[in-house]
């Protein structure tokens, strides 16, 4: 176990927590999509990320269902498109996030992304503004959850 400093509320506190044998990282995330074709086009063609897999798979009970994985070039996490399966599964898409901005697109240069994505007719909800973490905008993805496109701060 070693300690690990964690500043909350302008306090420090020293948390213990095990060490890692190995480095970890967070691979894939899920979103629920309503259909398998148009949630691909919308990541690989508007967004330019890459499609990694895409292949047949088994439901938990055994029911065919594909297992596609989409990510930014690059990037070493990914998310895995999940068609969605029954009621429950049907009710989060789009909202997966209860409403918030759930996921992150960083970019090196912010115009020229939010002027390329609103061409190809990505949805924005916000207009562009400056926080001290950089300029950003909330737009839809396919399904309908919010994300930030973030780019760096604008010079002064």
């Amino acid at each position: 176990m070693g300690q690990v400093p964690l500043v909350t509320a302008g306090r420090t506190r020293t948390l213990e927590r095990p060490r890692m044998v190995t480095p970890v990282f967070v691979e894939l995330v899920t979103i629920v999509v309503d259909e398998y074709e148009p949630a691909i086009d919308f990541f690989v063609d508007t967004l330019g990320f890459e499609l990694v897999e895409d292949g047949p798979a088994l439901t938990n009970d055994g029911r065919p269902k594909r297992w596609v994985v989409v990510r930014p070039p690059g990037a070493r996490t990914g998310l895995l498109l999940a068609r969605a399966d029954g009621d429950r599964q049907r009710a989060v898409v789009g909202d997966q996030a209860a409403g918030r901005v759930g996921f992150f697109l960083r970019v090196d240069d912010f115009d020229v992304a939010h002027e390329r994505l609103m061409a190809a007719g990505v949805t924005f909800v916000t207009s562009p503004r400056d926080e001290p973490y950089g300029r950003f905008a909330v737009f839809l993805d396919i399904a309908g959850n919010r994300w930030d496109l973030l780019g760096p701060a604008e010079p002064v």
